[in-house]
């Protein structure tokens, strides 16, 4: 264990979130768990396990990815889903556990594409084969992706109308908002790419051209929720079957796709640093950050990711202005009362990836945890 009391005063400052105040700048970032039942129904140790984010000090709480559709949208078993009222009813236990907390509660939307971990047909923009294999930990076996189903636009508008519903049953179960996720290489952020994306119709080519798909599904949720409903989006470079991917311009791309998020202008923008380094991530030589430029040219807050439990690198970005909020995964995983430790300068259990290998999910983690008493 160790002891760190060097993160910026200012990870305690409150910060206006549409019509929420949050009470400190903590996030938990997404983090897959594999523990919902096979069913897609979250389970007690999935309230147990976000209530004790919100008990320990986060002020907003990402889920894991959710998936929207019972067709293509799944990426791994023990998904929790947003599909049938099952799921919404136990969705509605977890949110009723959290919100007692004060932590406002986002429910992030997720389609997997073309890197299901599981589906033996998988739906993409286009018929390329991805990059890498599967992870067993997530339950996808050894072996590779197989080649994607190019969508059609029938099909894309299913998808969109997936998102929608699953937005609908996020508002029902007690949910905040929801974050779109449009990043880490998944089916949004397959649309986004140019190199798998190879579309010749409206939803390929240009850069306007690849967001449609996501400025048609902000617009759409918008249209039927409340005005104080949260609607985020993920954005990354990086992906998870491809952790070193770049863009060979950098802040070129980042403000031609910003100046796009600024047509539908989310409530927030998180962008995700997939391999767990922000400054290595999220930065460009020119001295911006795809962060910093989310802000300057939305005007939304934005969430920053990786490595942000090490407090020079979170008083870098929270000071010098690339980001309103820190999204913390891994070592929230390890220490779910983060906040409350930092502030009360107590000791941070080090994240060891025993704690996800070889399985991902919950139950496997808290064992780990309850056997570790000094660093793996």
């Amino acid at each position: 264990m160790y002891t760190n009391n060097e993160f910026t005063p200012a990870v305690f400052n409150a910060l206006h979130l549409g019509t929420h105040l949050l009470r400190n700048r903590f996030a938990v970032a997404p983090m897959s768990r594999v523990s919902a039942g096979f069913d897609g129904v979250p389970t007690a140790n999935m309230q147990a396990y976000y209530e004790a984010f919100a008990s320990g000090g986060f002020s907003l709480i990402i889920t894991e990815g959710i998936y929207t559709d019972d067709i293509a949208a799944q990426a791994y078993p023990r998904q929790p889903g947003l599909v049938t009222m099952d799921q919404q009813a136990g969705w509605k236990h977890v949110t009723l556990r959290v919100k007692q907390h004060g932590a406002v509660f986002i429910a992030q939307l997720m389609h997997a594409g073309a890197i299901s971990q599981h589906l033996p047909t998988t739906w993409a923009p286009s018929a390329v084969l991805p990059l890498g294999k599967k992870m067993q930990e997530y339950g996808g076996g050894d072996g590779p992706f197989p080649i994607p189903h190019a969508m059609t636009i029938t099909e894309i508008t299913l998808v969109k109308q997936g998102f929608v519903q699953s937005a609908l049953r996020a508002l029902a179960a007690g949910f905040d908002g929801v974050e779109l996720h449009a990043a880490n290489g998944y089916l949004l952020d397959q649309f986004m790419t140019d190199d798998i994306n190879l579309r010749t119709d409206l939803y390929g080519g240009s850069i306007p051209n690849r967001f449609r798909i996501i400025k048609e599904i902000i617009e759409a949720i918008r249209a039927v929720v409340p005005p104080d409903f949260i609607i985020g989006l993920r954005l990354s470079e990086g992906k998870v079957n491809n952790l070193h991917y770049r863009w060979a311009d950098g802040p070129v791309t980042a403000k031609t796709i910003l100046s796009e998020v600024a047509t539908v202008k989310p409530d927030y923008i998180h962008i995700a640093a997939e391999a767990g380094n922000w400054a290595a991530e999220a930065t460009y030589p020119d001295g911006s950050s795809y962060t910093g430029l989310a802000k300057q040219l939305t005007g939304v807050p934005v969430i920053a990711n990786g490595g942000l439990h090490q407090p020079k690198l979170a008083r870098q970005v929270l000071e010098e202005g690339h980001a309103d909020l820190i999204a913390i995964g891994k070592a929230a995983m390890a220490n779910p009362d983060f906040p409350l430790r930092v502030q009360r300068g107590e000791s941070i259990i080090p994240f060891h990836p025993h704690m996800i290998k070889p399985h991902a999910n919950i139950e496997h983690t808290w064992k780990v945890l309850a056997q570790s008493t000094s660093p793996l």
